[in-house]
């Protein structure tokens, strides 16, 4: 018999319910308000109380309005069909949604029932398997999605008969599996997961090592992420976390892209939706939103979403790792799931943290990254789930407790800095601040050296080093002037220019500059280090700022070109002449 409750106290969307029987931490609940019902989830049970969070609007909800407990956890519907669709945060499918506004208590169900998928099995009758293993794919939108034994299967089961290859909806029977205690179980299409768990059906999660190219250069040259690696881009408003993340989504070498917009503006959130069913994947030529899904709980919807929200997106994720895919998950902004979480922590009362955020945030923060990362699977196949997240700090404070317990998991760091965007120096990242760990591991250097180039960390550190000296050297000429410092002084605060604007600064809506493989990227910053390290003669500071101005802009004209075009080597020649000339002759 399903556990009832009856509402005691209402603070916003926190619920106090009176309970008859047993309730577990994030069950979901349904209450009654005026014939429509709400669903919660339980955050907090005491005694014969559970406080429970309403993912709607409370208006109208008065003392004594019933509740009904379902027996599970908050949980996603697994299964093909997700790829283009745009949920909210409890994986409502918006499209399926009537009128401009969303209805109260209004819920749709997250897949197509009567969609027919052309079944290719796998496995044979006999086979051993358990969960996680898979049973057969489907295609969707030209993506191999594997059917695979529920999550929640424990133990060792045998196949007992499998369907042959066929066109099925996700709730026909596609295999009968036979438990170790010798009960026959059905299984379709269809799996359903609790969110706030994550999904551990591998063999082995080892450090990730692979280099995930973005065609951002910032990124990808100078602070590098990999494969089932974590990264956050903090920034305060106007300083382009919004085309990053979409800049990265269009060119990430992922076969998914899950896009969380977590508690931003509503204009945001449907410039998404208007945008990306128009944008070009440049990987296949096809629409970007055939490999794309899109969580959205926008500002104005319930806070208590938030959190669901980022959940899901995740979990869904996983989901699709489990088939041997990478994928690429975007959050837009963990600032605004915090908030939710502070929100929820000071309704029930607890002992505040700084800036009154839940004492645990640390731990929350660092439990939903490590979810992330690169694996091994059953047969012997790899997927991963790489995580870049926003922070929206409030003035640009980067010292506030989102981001610095953000900073303490998240491999990469990419600052967005206001000065850097006020001078229209775009991606406006701070090459000094910002930083990636995975430089450092030797896994990585490994793979870097074999597949890319054994001196290029190398030349990436140089440039870091030449970027920070030049910031030096500026500071130094904007106190004394420029007849205050050596001409060598200028030198190399020009030469950390060249850097900045050849290979930190990148055009996002030029067709060329907006993508640069990672072969092109490598011969740019040789170009860039030659010239770093080539000695020059000049007698003023005049001298030295008109030959790095002309210079730059050969450079730039080569970002502009195709690569290894007839124009693109008339600039390399052209650059190549300039340095000649300026040299210094040994």
């Amino acid at each position: 018999m399903a556990t009832k409750g009856i509402v005691k106290g209402i603070v916003s969307n926190l619920v106090t319910l009176e309970v008859n029987g047993p309730v577990s931490q994030n069950e979901i609940c349904f209450i009654s308000v005026a014939g429509v019902k709400l669903m919660a989830e339980v955050i907090k049970v005491i005694g014969q109380n559970a406080f429970a969070q309403v993912f709607e609007s409370t208006r109208g909800m008065k003392v004594g309005d019933e509740a009904e407990f379902e027996g599970h956890l908050l949980e996603v519907t697994l299964g093909p069909g997700m790829l283009s669709r745009n949920y909210d945060g409890l994986q409502n499918d918006l499209d399926k949604m009537d009128g401009v506004f969303l209805r109260r208590g209004q819920y749709t169900f997250a897949l197509d029932n009567d969609r027919l998928w052309a079944f290719k099995p796998f496995a044979t009758a006999g086979d051993t398997v358990e969960a996680g293993h898979w049973l057969g794919e489907v295609d969707e939108n030209f993506q191999p999605h594997k059917i695979m034994v529920p999550f929640v299967f424990e133990g060792k089961y045998t196949v007992k008969s499998i369907v042959g290859e066929g066109e099925y909806t996700i709730n026909d029977t596609i295999a009968v599996l036979t438990s170790e205690d010798g009960r026959d179980v059905p299984v379709n299409m269809i799996q359903k997961w609790p969110v706030k768990k994550a999904i551990e059906k591998y063999v082995e999660k080892p450090r990730p090592f692979k280099l995930l190219e973005t065609g951002v250069r910032t990124i990808d040259t100078v602070n590098p992420i990999v494969e089932g690696g974590t990264g956050f881009i903090p920034g305060p408003f106007g300083t382009g976390k919004t085309v990053m993340q979409h800049a990265i989504s269009k060119q990430a070498e992922a076969d998914i892209v899950v896009i969380a917009a977590c508690g931003e503006r509503a204009n945001e959130v449907v410039e998404i939706f208007a945008e990306f069913p128009h944008l070009v994947d440049p990987h296949t030529g096809r629409k970007l939103m055939e490999r794309t899904i899109i969580i959205a709980n926008t500002s104005n919807m319930p806070v208590a979403a938030r959190e669901a929200s980022v959940y899901t997106a995740m979990t869904i994720s996983e989901y699709y790792r489990s088939m041997g895919l990478k994928v690429l998950l975007m959050a837009d902004s963990t600032s605004r799931w915090a908030q939710a979480l502070r929100e929820m922590s000071n309704r029930l009362e607890e002992l505040p943290g700084p800036d009154a955020f839940p004492m645990d945030l640390s731990a929350i923060i660092a439990n939903f990254y490590a979810r992330a990362g690169f694996v091994k699977l059953y047969n012997g196949a790899t997927g991963s789930v790489t995580f870049i997240g926003t922070v929206s700090p409030a003035g640009g404070n980067l010292k506030e407790p989102v981001t610095e317990n953000t900073k303490k998991v998240a491999r990469c760091f990419y600052a967005l800095e206001q000065e850097r965007a006020d001078r229209k120096r775009y991606p406006a990242i701070n090459p000094i601040d910002s930083y990636s760990k995975y430089l450092e591991y030797p896994e990585f250097q490994e793979y870097i050296a074999e597949h890319v180039s054994p001196s290029w960390i190398e030349k990436v550190n140089e440039i870091k080093t030449r970027m920070l000296r030049g910031k030096e050297i500026s500071e130094q000429i904007n106190i004394l002037g420029d007849d205050g410092v050596p001409v060598d002084y200028h030198i190399t605060f020009w030469k950390s220019e060249l850097i900045d604007f050849v290979i930190l600064q990148q055009d996002a809506f030029d067709e060329i500059d907006a993508v640069t493989p990672l072969e092109r990227q490598e011969f740019m910053l040789d170009q860039v280090v030659n010239v770093c390290r080539t000695e020059f003669r000049f007698d003023t500071f005049i001298e030295v700022m008109d030959f790095f101005k002309n210079l730059i802009n050969v450079f730039k004209q080569m970002n502009y070109s195709e690569y290894k075009s007839e124009k693109f080597n008339e600039f390399v020649q052209q650059a190549n002449e300039l340095i000649k000339n300026k040299a210094t002759i040994n």
